[in-house]
């Protein structure tokens, strides 16, 4: 649902503070909402008095408000002198619904990737036809039953277990008069594991974007629990789009929702986004991460190390499928992606759908 075009300044301003520096959590941006509301407001100064109680501006930088306050509310374009702090970018987190997490980034540092840019350019892609339908289409018929699967907390009858079924036992001699003739057993179900999947859409991942999105939509018609999600300098929740049955009208969803294909790498920043949205972190309990990128990583490695090795500790297991990694003997070459190494399960060939999709299809026999 839209908002009341009357809202809308007092929703965006919080978002503009957010964007140069200013601690404000969307409750405090409700209690600036319900305010207004109280105050009338008589004239602007009841609006700038309600912004400064409910949104918690810190006393040191009220001159820095003010700057920001007369621009968006008077339309005055004297801003506040940025400091270095306010100049960095954020990596932010977004989904469809149009609500934004933001989440700033680790500082930069030089660069690592050879490819790999920083560079937030935003762009739209069109999806073409491939030649990948036959290994789409075999994946499709088997991953439903090929996917890692773990036990459930519900529990099923059984033909032989120690595990008693008292309630399906005494059932069944209330059928008899009472006579017990069999105990009942049951075992625990067998459920999917969750797949939460994070495509690299960079423009060192160019010439991959339109298979891999193909093979994202697959995934997600053959999974019963899925996530998808695309990193590049922001980090964006897919799965709704890839959601839809109709391959085209899905990957042109996901092409209006995805503003970043082709644009820089900030893979340390975007996962530490993920993992920084409880909701998102939450995906990755106990579930299968795949990561399609080629890690070309820019800055130093600490944001990419300390994400890896903190989804290690949640996830099932954490696989990433590089392109460069279809080479024998491969070793990647990345501080970033060498150091974060030991805490990844396989680095394995993703240069192609079938590669990608027979790895998928062998991580129940890995378990």
């Amino acid at each position: 649902m839209s908002l009341p075009r009357a809202a809308r300044p007092f929703v965006e301003f919080p978002t503009l503070l957010r964007a140069h520096g200013f601690a404000v959590s969307p409750d405090q941006t409700v209690g600036f909402i319900e305010a207004i509301g109280l105050l009338g407001p008589r004239d602007i100064q009841d609006i700038r008095r309600a912004a400064i109680a409910m949104l918690a501006i810190p006393h040191d930088r009220i001159e820095e408000f003010d700057a920001l306050f007369r621009a968006f509310f008077l339309d005055q374009t004297v801003a506040a002198e940025a400091t270095s702090e306010q100049e960095d970018d954020a990596v932010e987190a977004y989904e469809p619904t149009g609500a934004v997490e933001e989440v700033e980034d680790a500082p930069e540092e030089d660069e690592t990737g050879e490819e790999a840019s920083a560079a937030e350019r935003l762009g739209r892609r069109d999806f073409p036809a491939l030649d990948d339908d036959d290994a789409l289409a075999r994946f499709a018929r088997l991953a439903p039953a090929r996917l890692p699967r773990r036990r459930s907390y519900r529990h099923t009858r059984a033909t032989r277990g120690r595990l008693l079924d008292m309630r399906r036992t005494l059932r069944d001699a209330a059928r008899r008069d009472g006579e017990v003739f069999t105990l009942a057993v049951r075992q625990r179900k067998l459920r999917q594991r969750r797949i939460v999947l994070l495509i690299d859409v960079s423009g060192s991942m160019q010439e991959r974007t339109e298979a891999t999105m193909r093979f994202a939509h697959t995934l997600a018609g053959a999974a019963e629990r899925f996530e998808a999600f695309t990193i590049g300098t922001r980090l964006t929740r897919i799965t709704a789009g890839l959601r839809l049955r109709r391959q085209e009208q899905a990957l042109a969803r996901v092409a209006g929702q995805v503003a970043d294909f082709d644009g820089g790498t900030r893979i340390g920043e975007a996962l530490q986004a993920f993992l920084a949205v409880p909701r998102f972190a939450g995906f990755a309990r106990g579930a299968s991460v795949i990561v399609l990128s080629d890690g070309l990583e820019r800055g130093g490695p600490e944001a990419m190390v300390d994400a890896v090795s903190r989804l290690a500790r949640i996830a099932w297991r954490i696989d990433w499928l590089s392109p460069l990694a279809a080479e024998t003997g491969y070793r990647p070459e990345t501080q970033a992606l060498a150091a974060a190494l030991p805490y990844l399960d396989s680095l394995s060939d993703g240069g192609s759908i079938e590669a990608v999709c027979a790895h998928i299809l062998e991580l129940a026999d890995a378990a």
